[in-house]
């Protein structure tokens, strides 16, 4: 097994949502994957400048950022990024989740975040990006 760091982008305008994120998914969210560094957006433009950089393995996406919610510029990364990472929503309210599927979001978490499922979330799209189902 690799000792490979794994770069999560965290993106809120809010620095007390980027660290209750970060503090759920933890350093290490599952021993299969390995360490995880945190790099972390408050706009726009630097969500972009980062992925369109390949500098993210995984994108988190606070879906109540203003001005521009996560799940928009979820949607425009899939859509116009070739080689897009992964990318989590989070949601304030479960009802929300269904937005995910217009966004093309890879997982959803919901506020107030529970450890153990955001780790096993961010964990699950991890693992899916190092070994792609085959079909």
């Amino acid at each position: 097994m690799s000792s490979t760091t794994t770069t999560v982008l965290v993106f809120s305008h809010r620095p007390e949502v980027r660290e209750a994120i970060t503090s759920a998914i933890g350093r290490r969210p599952a021993p299969d994957v390995g360490r995880v560094h945190y790099s972390e957006a408050s706009t726009v433009a630097e969500v972009i400048g980062e992925v369109d950089a390949g500098a993210a393995d995984l994108v988190i996406l606070d879906g109540e950022a203003q001005p521009t919610g996560g799940m928009g510029i979820s949607r425009q990364l899939k859509n116009e990024i070739t080689e897009c990472p992964p990318i989590v929503v989070t949601v304030r309210r479960k009802d929300d989740r269904w937005l995910a599927t217009w966004s093309q979001a890879d997982a959803v978490l919901v506020h107030p975040l529970d450890p153990l499922s955001a780790a096993e979330t961010v964990a699950e799209v991890l693992r899916s990006r190092v070994s792609p189902v085959s079909g």
